[in-house]
């Protein structure tokens, strides 16, 4: 085809791992071979990645059988190309805790490409060959969920899942290094199996008269969007990423997620004859406890973006612990900035400034709120659940402080910001054991009573709705 083409996307981005460069990648493979469905390239970039295994065939075909894959070595399958590819999708963990096959993702979380694109090429083969819509969930989740939970029994529920992560660089990203000991299911895996689940299942009820966008459009259309003030998230009505465990809780609470995961595990105990599955007495209790921490952690819970990931500079001295669980959540508005930020860049941009106030300007040890939430969707990590934060004189220790960037005397923040902070951040707390369940959530004005914060129109809504802001945690405990 056009080899040569290559060189300008793998030239400049071979070495970078994020979500723009591997679409621009994707993208010229298309621009080279026009016509090309975006079932044929998902599945030419299975094979690249060696991505053949026995479930795999079993729902989507081994993917040297397939046609539609032919004369596609010349686009992908050449040197550079191969590389790119291979290194971009092809998922491990080394020995010194780099997580590789993850990218950055515009919106600053990091995304594991495989179970993105084994759900993706899910939904466009039950769409454009007219199928039924199987395997799905299995590909993209339950199989990594399960195996999971089973592998690491001798370890508490909690620790089964993850960890998270941070970039060396969010602006030249190259190494993502992981928290502690990796999981079969780290956060990029989720990540990126909620994705191809939301995807998948979007792309297979496409109707026949609707063909599917090439698969960068398909990405772009998710991960690469610009919300503004006027049309914020609570306007976006389409798939986006920061919706990612919002959009997930709706597509999976109907189901029988116990039931599924314990299907999708005896079908790889047939596939691929693995004895210690079907010997396993506590088979369905592991299933059970390790279904409780993942709902919890990435259903309940928001996404909150750690420090390193936006770039926080280390406290100035050794933060001090709190004593858990707390019993009120304090909330703030910060006033300056005093605009919501849209974006993962601004927020981080908001938050750098804000500790370098707080450090410099007031001379404290660090970032005076124990969390930020911005309008982008997700919430950032301030001081954190563990450790007493400057937030509320004379309470400091005694509950959370959580302040949402803007000025909110005379507008209200968004629903969404809203939402993140009431029905999920507290109810991961009191889940967590952070909160205790009759805790009380109070404006900063109603314990400090020399300031306006956080601001007459929130504070008014805090009071409006104070029955139900605070009464909904004699429900926030589950059973």
């Amino acid at each position: 085809k056009h080899p040569g083409i290559f060189w300008v996307v793998f030239g400049s981005c071979v070495n970078l791992r994020n979500m723009e460069s591997f679409i621009q990648a994707v993208q010229q493979v298309e621009d080279s071979n026009p016509g090309l469905s975006p079932l044929a390239l998902v599945r030419a970039l299975r094979r690249t990645a060696g991505h053949d295994d026995l479930m795999t065939i079993h729902f989507l075909g081994a993917s040297h059988n397939l046609s539609d894959t032919e004369g596609l070595e010349g686009s992908i399958l050449n040197a550079t190309s191969f590389s790119f590819f291979d290194k971009a999708i092809h998922h491990i963990v080394t020995d010194n805790g780099e997580e590789r096959g993850v990218v950055l993702a515009p919106d600053g979380t990091t995304v594991a490409l495989a179970p993105l694109l084994l759900g993706i090429e899910s939904g466009l083969k039950a769409t454009m060959e007219g199928t039924e819509a199987l395997g799905i969930f299995p590909l993209s989740l339950g199989r990594t969920l399960g195996l999971s939970f089973l592998s690491l029994q001798d370890i508490p529920p909690s620790m089964r899942l993850g960890p998270n992560g941070c970039w060396d660089n969010v602006e030249q990203p190259k190494v993502f290094k992981l928290s502690r000991p990796a999981t079969l299911a780290t956060d990029a895996v989720i990540n990126g199996g909620m994705d191809g689940l939301l995807l998948g299942m979007h792309l297979s009820k496409l109707p026949a008269s609707e063909q599917p966008l090439a698969l960068s459009e398909i990405l772009r259309g998710y991960y690469n969007f610009t919300l503004t003030e006027k049309q914020g998230i609570d306007a976006v009505t389409s798939y986006i990423s920061p919706k990612r465990r919002q959009l997930s809780r709706q597509l999976l609470e109907p189901l029988d997620l116990h039931t599924e995961v314990m299907t999708t595990l005896t079908l790889v105990w047939k596939l691929e004859k693995t004895e210690w599955i079907a010997q396993d007495s506590g088979l369905g209790k592991a299933v059970q406890e390790g279904l409780n921490t993942f709902m919890h952690r990435y259903l309940d819970c928001p996404q909150i973006i750690p420090r390193c990931q936006w770039g926080a500079k280390a406290s100035r001295d050794t933060p001090i612990p709190l004593s858990l669980p707390l019993k009120f959540l304090y909330v703030h508005h910060t006033y300056e900035p005093s605009v919501p930020c849209l974006s993962f860049s601004r927020c981080s941009r908001n938050m750098r400034s804000m500790q370098r106030f707080h450090q410099e300007d007031r001379g404290w040890n660090d970032i005076g709120y124990s969390f930020v939430v911005g309008s982008d969707g997700y919430v950032y990590e301030g001081r954190g659940w563990n450790h007493v934060g400057r937030h509320t004189r004379g309470h400091n220790a005694l509950g959370y402080g959580v302040s949402i960037i803007g000025n909110y005397t005379a507008t209200l923040p968004s629903r969404h910001a809203m939402d993140l902070l009431q029905n999920h951040l507290a109810l991961c707390a009191v889940n967590g054991g952070g909160l205790t369940g009759n805790y009380t959530i109070q404006g900063h004005r109603q314990v400090v009573n020399y300031t306006s914060c956080p601001g007459d129109s929130l504070f008014s809504e805090i009071r409006k709705k104070h029955s139900e802001f605070c009464g909904k945690s004699q429900n926030l405990k589950k059973s």
